[in-house]
C-alpha cells in the first residue's frame, strides 16, 4: 500500500500544520493509515475484540515507534495483531472493556518503518 500525495495533504491540512518538504507524511496518519493497510476497519477491529454495544468509546491511548520518515508514493507492508481484550470493572462498579491492536509498517524490502499500538476504552451501559 502507498499513501498517496492527496491523502497526505488532507491529513496535514486538518492539523493546521503546513505542508512537510520532500514528500514526508505527517504523523497523523498513523491514526489510519495501518488500519487500512492490514485491510480492515476500525468497525471490524472493534467486532473482533467483541466490544460491540458498548456505551461510549474512547481512545485511552497510543504508541508510535518512529524507525524511519514515512514518504508519499512508496509501498509499505503492514503486520498486526489485537494484543490484549480484557473486561476491567471499576472501583465505582463501571465496567469497560479494554482493546489493545498492533501494527508494525515496513518498506517493500521489510525494513522497519514504524510501530503503532493503541488502546481503547469501551464503557459499559448498565
Amino acid at each position: 500500500m502507498q499513501i498517496e500525495h492527496w491523502e497526505n495533504w488532507l491529513l496535514t491540512d486538518c492539523t493546521g500544520s503546513a505542508q512537510l518538504p520532500s514528500n514526508i507524511v505527517h504523523p497523523i496518519a498513523l491514526f489510519h493509515i495501518p488500519i487500512q493497510g492490514v485491510g480492515t476497519s476500525i468497525a471490524e477491529l472493534f467486532a473482533l475484540g467483541q466490544v460491540e454495544g458498548a456505551g461510549s468509546v474512547g481512545l485511552e491511548g497510543y504508541d508510535w515507534e518512529y524507525f524511519s520518515l514515512l514518504h508519499e508514493d512508496v509501498e509499505y507492508c503492514f503486520e498486526g495483531e489485537v494484543i490484549e481484550v480484557e473486561r476491567i470493572q471499576t472501583k465505582s462498579g463501571g465496567v469497560f472493556d479494554r482493546f489493545v491492536f498492533s501494527i508494525e509498517l515496513s518498506t517493500a524490502e521489510g525494513d522497519p518503518v514504524a510501530k503503532v499500538t493503541n488502546s481503547w476504552r469501551f464503557w459499559r451501559i448498565r
